[in-house]
C-alpha cells in the first residue's frame, strides 16, 4: 500500500547510491547476491536474540535489495542490454530473506512459533499470486509495468510495510508474537486482494 508512496521518497538517495555504485567490478547481481548474505546473517542474529545486529543487517539487506535494481536500471538507460536473469536472481533472494527472517525471529523470540507460521503460510499464498500472475500476464498482454521486472499486484501489504514489521520484530522483541498475528492478517487480507484483482484482469481483454 506504501509503496509507490516510499519509491518516491527513496527514489533520490537510492539513484545516488547507484551511481557511486556504478563502477567496474560491481554489477547489480553482486549487490544482490550481498544482499542475500546480509539478510541471511540477520536471520541468523535474530535466531540468536541478538536483535540490534539482526535489525542492522536487515536494514542493510533492503538497501542492496534497492540498490541492486537502481543500478540495473542505471545501466540499462546507458545501453546495457538486461537478460532478466538479475530480476529473478532478486526476487529469490528476496523470498528466501524474508522467510528466513520470519523463521529466525520465531526462533529467537522464545514463544509460540504458531504466528510466525501463519506469517509465512500468507507469504507463500502473496508469492504464488504475483508470481502466477507476473507470469501468465507476460503471456497473455496484461502485463502492469513500474519498472520492475514482474507485473506486481498492489495490496494491503507490500514492501515498505514489510521493511516496517520486520524491523518491529527486532525493536520490540518481547511482542514479536502479537505483532505476528496482526501481521499475518494483514498479509493473509492482501493474499485475498491480489488473488481477486489478479483474477478480474486477466479476465478482461488486454489494454
Amino acid at each position: 500500500m506504501l509503496d509507490p508512496v516510499a519509491r518516491t521518497v527513496i527514489a533520490r538517495p537510492v539513484s545516488a547510491l547507484a551511481a557511486a555504485l556504478d563502477r567496474p567490478g560491481i554489477s547489480p547481481d553482486g549487490i544482490t547476491l550481498v544482499g542475500l548474505v546480509l539478510g541471511l546473517s540477520g536471520a541468523v542474529a535474530a535466531a540468536g536474540a541478538h536483535w540490534v545486529v539482526a535489525l542492522v543487517l536487515w536494514l542493510l539487506s533492503r538497501v542492496a535489495d534497492g540498490a541492486d535494481g537502481a543500478l540495473a536500471r542505471r545501466r540499462a538507460g546507458a545501453g546495457q542490454v538486461g537478460t532478466g536473469a538479475g530480476g529473478f536472481l532478486d526476487i529469490t533472494a528476496d523470498f528466501l530473506v524474508y522467510g528466513s527472517f520470519v523463521a529466525g525471529v520465531a526462533v529467537g523470540w522464545g514463544g509460540s512459533v504458531l504466528p510466525f507460521l501463519a506469517v509465512l503460510l500468507a507469504y507463500y499464498v502473496n508469492g504464488a499470486a504475483f508470481l502466477a500472475f507476473s507470469s501468465i500476464a507476460e503471456r497473455t498482454g496484461h502485463v502492469l509495468d513500474d519498472g520492475r521486472s514482474l507485473s506486481f499486484l498492489g495490496g494491503l501489504a507490500e514492501g515498505t510495510e514489510t521493511v516496517v514489521v520486520h524491523s518491529l520484530w527486532c525493536v520490540l522483541p518481547a511482542h514479536a508474537g502479537p505483532i505476528a498475528w496482526v501481521w499475518a492478517a494483514v498479509v493473509s487480507v492482501s493474499a485475498v486482494q491480489r488473488v481477486v484483482s489478479g483474477y478480474l484482469t486477466l479476465r478482461r481483454p488486454p489494454v
